[in-house]
């Protein structure tokens, strides 16, 4: 019988490519979202009991990041109604370079379950699917200096490898520290955009500070900035600027590089800026 994975996030970026890669399979799946039947709430574990109920395996992916102060209680009390309900695999999405997201590592590693760490990098999908699609959709991007260049990693590359850690044993009990085959800087990655797209797109930097500022006046709330601070002034200090040979090894072939994502990405349409009327 194959097992019933349940996945958190799985509407998410990671989330629902692993859904995917699980239902073409002809696997059990159970959503982990608070809108799912039962639902699954970070903030609300009250019911985590009833959602892991008949559940094998549990792909991870906490929201908003492992980085903030709320993670590890929220990942030692899930792997605890884990280990009571006989669940016997977990896969855990983690951040690369984050010394609160280790924590939380070792907590599912220590569990005594059988365990994958899929320790990333940023996505490239951050520019097609996240915050900075709208700024690219403008043709105007305001974003923080930062001189770090980034090894991005593509998400079918990691659903793919998240895709075999729970349908098959290769990948047990290993920790992965996913990086794309190449560091690239933020301010290419926009050129680059607007070159294969062959559209304008304005690039200003400012300094952190003054960038957090304009977020504010934007009217972000103060939890999601403080986590952009953390994000940008630690993680991308230049602790990460460096490739490793994981995903490589772990797929067995060459990960997806910026440029193959950028072209692929602009085809689809979804960097197309509207008419705008004169």
């Amino acid at each position: 019988m194959k097992p019933k994975t349940l996945i958190i996030g799985s509407s998410g970026k990671t989330g629902s490519r692993i859904l995917s890669k699980l239902k073409q399979a002809g696997y059990p799946v159970q959503l982990g979202s608070r809108k799912a039947e039962p639902s699954f709430d970070w903030e609300n574990p009250e019911n985590w009991e009833e959602t892991l109920q008949g559940i094998d395996q549990v792909y991870i992916s906490f929201q908003p990041d492992l980085a903030v102060p709320s993670s590890l209680k929220a990942i030692q009390s899930l792997v605890q109604v884990c280990q009571k309900n006989k669940v016997k695999r977990l896969v855990l999405l983690s951040g690369r370079g984050e010394p609160e997201a280790k924590v939380c590592e070792q907590v599912v590693q220590n569990s005594g379950l059988e365990w994958t760490i899929l320790r990333s990098s940023w996505f490239l999908q951050n520019f097609s699917e996240g915050m900075f699609l709208e700024p690219i959709l403008e043709g105007k991007v305001l974003f923080p200096k930062v001189a770090a260049k980034e090894p991005f990693v593509d998400l079918d590359d990691l659903s793919e490898l998240a895709f075999a850690s729970l349908v098959t044993d290769k990948h047990k009990n290993k920790l992965y520290e996913l990086t794309g085959p190449e560091l690239v800087s933020f301010k290419d990655v926009f050129n680059t955009i607007a070159e294969v797209t062959n559209q304008s797109i304005e690039f200003e930097e400012l300094p952190l500070d003054d960038y957090l500022l304009t977020l504010k006046e934007f009217g972000l709330p103060e939890d999601v900035l403080w986590l952009i601070d953390y994000l940008f002034r630690t993680v991308l200090d230049g602790r990460n600027e460096s490739v490793v040979s994981d995903l490589e090894l772990a797929l067995g072939r060459k990960p997806k590089d910026f440029q193959t994502y950028a072209k692929e990405t602009a085809k689809s349409g979804i960097w197309k800026m509207p008419e705008r009327v004169s």
